[in-house]
C-alpha cells in the first residue's frame, strides 16, 4: 500500500527507462552510486485540500514536473530560481562554530561539508504506475543468498508493518517481570495504522516538494521503520536533493528555508508550527494536523537511510530485541534522560546501547551483522537497494536462553557496574567495547556511542558532568530496584505508560 513499504523489491522505476537510460554506464567514477530512492508513490495520493475529516483519494497520477516559481495562494511567490543556481557549483565556506542541535543527530553525516557536485537524482521519464511491473530488480547479494521470502529473518514493509499478531515472533514469557515487558511492548509497539498515517503525509510532501525540487525524493527513516517505533514516535524524513552530499551549513539550511516557506504558506491550513532548526544538522520541525505527528525533516543525511535499515535488521534477527528496547526507552523517557535537547540520551542512542548490551553477552544474543554481512550493509551501496539486502539474512540463533526479565536487569547492571565509561567507546560495528579514539569526536566526551555508518559519536550532546552523573544514577537505581523487587512497576509505571502508548 505504501509507497516505501508494500512494493520494496520491485523496480524503482520502469524496465523501459531502466534499460533505456545511461546513467548508470557513464556515471563518472568519482561520483558515488545514483540515489534512487525505492520510495515511489505508487498509490493514489491524498489531499491535504480536502477537509481533515473528509479526506479524498483520486486516482490520477502524479507526472513529473519541471520547475517554476509557484504562488501559494494569495502570497507572494516563492523565488526558487536564484536559490537553486546558487547551490550549482558553490565552494565550500570554511568551517564555523554551530552548536549541535537536540534531537535528531542520530542521521548526521559525517561527509556534510563535501563538495556538491551538479547531478540530480534521477526521476523516471515515464509517468508512475498504480502497480509497477511485476519484476524484481535485485543485487547480486539477493540472488546468492536464495529467496528473502524463504529464509530472510527482516519482513518486508507491508500493510502489517509487523507481522506478528499470532505471537508466532515473540517471545514467551514465564516469569512475571518477563510478562510485564511483553505486555508493555504489545501495548505501545507502533501500529500498521501508525505507519499508514506517516506514509500518508510523507507522500503527500514529496509530491508538493518536487514542485519546487523535481528531482528529489522525500525518505521516511528512523523508528516509523527501523522496528523499534511506539505509537506515539515521531516521524523522520530527509529530503535527498542531490547525489552528493550537501553542505549542512550552507545548501540545507537554503532548501529547508524554501520547505519552512512552503510549509507555512501553501500548506499552512495542514502543516503547524514549520520552524527551522539552525544547528549542525539543520532540520525544519513540524505537525501534521492530519496524521497529527510531529516530523522532522533534513536534507541529504542519507546515514539515516542506511542505518534504518541495519537496526530493522537488528530489530528482527532476535525476538527479544524490539520487547527490550521499547522497555528501555519507555523508561529512559519516564526518567528524563532522554532528550537530546537537554543533554542527555537521544533514542537512536540508547537503542544502541541495548544492542550492544545484547552482543558483549557471555553467549551473544546478537552478532554484528556488518561484520558478518558486509554486502548487505555496504555503505555506499545505492540507495534504492538498501532495503532489499537485509531480508536475505536468517535469524540468528543464540544458545543464550536468558528471559526478557533477565536481560533487562543485565541491561542495567552492566551500564551501572561493568561498562567502563571514561576509557571505553560503545561500538556495534564491532560487537564490543573499545578503547576510545584520540579525534576530537570522542575527546572529553562523557559517553562514547559509535554511529556504525559514519563513525561519529551519537551521544555527543550528553556534554555536561551533572547529567552524565545523573544518567548513571538512573542506570544503578533501575537496576537495584529490577535485581530486588523483579516488579517493571518500580521503575516505570506500567499503567501511565501504556495510556501514552
Amino acid at each position: 500500500m505504501f509507497p516505501n513499504s508494500s512494493n520494496l523489491g520491485r523496480p524503482p522505476f520502469p524496465p523501459k527507462y531502466q534499460q533505456q537510460s545511461t546513467f548508470f554506464t557513464k556515471l563518472p567514477l568519482n561520483i558515488p552510486p545514483s540515489l534512487l530512492s525505492h520510495q515511489q508513490i505508487i498509490v493514489p495520493p491524498f489531499h491535504f485540500r480536502t477537509a481533515v475529516g473528509n479526506i479524498e483519494a483520486t486516482p490520477a497520477v502524479t507526472p513529473v514536473v519541471t520547475l517554476q516559481p509557484m504562488t501559494y495562494g494569495s502570497v507572494s511567490p516563492v523565488s526558487t530560481s536564484d536559490t537553486l543556481t546558487s547551490f550549482q557549483g558553490r565552494k565550500r565556506q570554511s568551517q564555523q562554530s554551530v552548536p549541535d542541535d537536540a534531537k535528531r543527530q542520530r542521521i548526521h553525516s559525517h561527509d556534510s561539508d563535501t563538495t556538491v557536485v551538479n547531478q540530480a537524482v534521477p526521476l523516471p521519464e515515464e509517468r508512475r504506475r498504480s502497480f509497477p511491473a511485476p519484476i524484481s530488480i535485485q543485487s547480486p547479494v539477493l540472488h546468492a543468498h536464495g529467496s528473502p521470502a524463504l529464509i530472510g529473518c527482516v519482513p518486508p514493509l507491508q500493510d502489517t508493518v509487523f507481522p506478528d499478531s499470532t505471537e508466532t515472533r515473540l517471545p514467551v514469557a514465564k516469569d512475571e517481570l518477563s510478562q510485564q515487558v511483553l505486555e508493555l511492548f504489545q501495548a505501545c509497539r507502533q501500529q500498521a495504522s501508525d505507519l499508514d498515517r506517516k506514509e500518508l503525509c510523507r507522500t503527500e510532501l514529496q509530491r508538493e516538494i518536487q514542485l519546487i525540487f523535481p528531482q528529489s525524493r522525500l525518505f521516511l527513516v528512523g523508528s516509523s521503520l527501523n522496528g523499534f517505533g511506539t505509537r506515539t514516535s515521531d516521524g523522520d524524513l530527509c529530503l535527498v536533493v542531490k547525489e552528493e552530499p550537501v553542505n549542512q551549513k550552507t545548501e540545507a539550511r537554503r532548501i529547508l528555508s524554501l520547505v519552512q516557506k512552503l510549509f507555512s504558506t501553501k500548506l499552512s491550513s495542514y502543516i503547524e508550527r514549520p520552524q527551522l532548526i539552525r544547528a549542525k544538522v539543520p532540520i525544519v520541525k513540524f505537525r501534521d494536523k492530519v496524521s497529527n505527528v510531529d516530523f522532522d525533516l533534513n536534507v541529504n543525511n542519507v546515514i539515516g537511510i542506511r542505518n534504518t535499515f541495519l537496526l530493522r535488521t537488528y530489530a528482527f534477527i532476535e525476538n527479544r530485541v524490539r520487547p527490550l528496547v521499547l522497555v528501555v526507552k519507555k523508561w529512559a523517557s519516564f526518567r528524563e534522560i532522554n532528550d537530546a535537547s537537554r543533554g542527555t540520551l537521544n533514542s537512536y542512542s540508547l537503542v544502541l546501547m541495548v544492542l550492544h548490551y545484547l552482543q558483549t553477552l557471555p553467549e551473544p544474543i546478537l552478532p554484528s551483522l556488518q561484520k558478518n554481512y558486509p554486502e548487505c550493509f555496504d555503505p555506499t551501496m545505492q540507495l534504492h537497494l538498501v532495503h532489499q539486502a537485509p531480508r536475505t539474512i536468517p535469524p540468528y540463533i543464540s544458545k543464550n536462553g536468558s528471559s526478557l526479565g533477565d536481560l533487562l536487569i543485565g541491561f542495567f547492571k552492566y551500564y551501572a557496574t561493568e561498562f567502563d565509561w571514561s576509557h571505553q567507546m560503545i561500538s556495534v560495528r564491532e560487537a564490543k567495547a573499545i578503547a576510545r579514539p584520540d579525534g576530537i569526536e570522542w575527546r572529553n566526551k562523557f559517553i562514547c556511542v559509535e554511529e556504525p555508518f559514519d563513525g561519529t559519536n551519537t551521544a555527543r550532546a550528553v556534554h555536561e558532568k551533572q547529567k552524565f552523573d545523573m544518567i548513571r544514577v538512573e542506570f544503578a537505581q533501575a537496576w537495584r530496584l529490577l535485581r530486588d523487587k523483579k516488579d517493571l512497576n518500580c521503575i516505570l509505571p506500567l499503567k501511565a505508560a501504556k495510556q501514552k502508548r
